[in-house]
């Protein structure tokens, strides 16, 4: 749920107005990017990037819930975009906000289905919305696009 719609809103319209390409390209104040190959422990280390960005923000309290939405977002770009080059990880404190972002190569748009319990997979997006203030998706102007969570920090 959105507890600060306008905060929310602020923080998005900062990444639409620098825009996710460059976010992901340049060196920015408070954003951590981190390449990522295709393949399964690519997982971990996005957890690990996420766990010890979020320490050296102050912010440890998010790392938990934080790194389990990484977990899924990579997860998913891995599984359905096989055979492309790469994948990117961005995390980027605007506070009160953090915002966490999985660049792939793939134009296919995701969607959240409703979740079956008994399956192994199909839950990533369920997670995602759960655990997250939001989340969604912008199109990169390379191609591809970045699925995003944004995260409200107590302080």
């Amino acid at each position: 749920m959105v507890e600060d719609p306008l905060a929310t809103a602020d923080c998005l319209q900062i990444t639409r107005e620098v825009g996710f390409d460059s976010l992901l390209t340049r060196a920015h104040p408070y954003t951590t990017a981190c390449p990522l190959p295709f393949q399964a422990d690519s997982v971990k280390t996005a957890r690990d990037v996420t766990r010890t960005t979020l320490r050296g923000w102050g912010l440890s309290e998010l790392s938990d819930d934080a790194a389990l939405v990484v977990s899924e977002l990579v997860t998913n770009a891995v599984r359905y975009t096989r055979g492309h080059t790469g994948l990117t990880l961005l995390l980027m404190r605007v506070a009160p906000h953090v915002l966490l972002a999985v660049a792939d190569p793939s134009d296919e748009v995701p969607t959240r289905k409703e979740p079956d319990f008994i399956s192994e997979n199909g839950r990533g997006l369920y997670i995602v919305e759960t655990y997250s203030q939001c989340w969604g998706w912008d199109p990169l102007a390379r191609g591809g696009k970045a699925v995003w969570a944004l995260f409200r920090t107590e302080h």
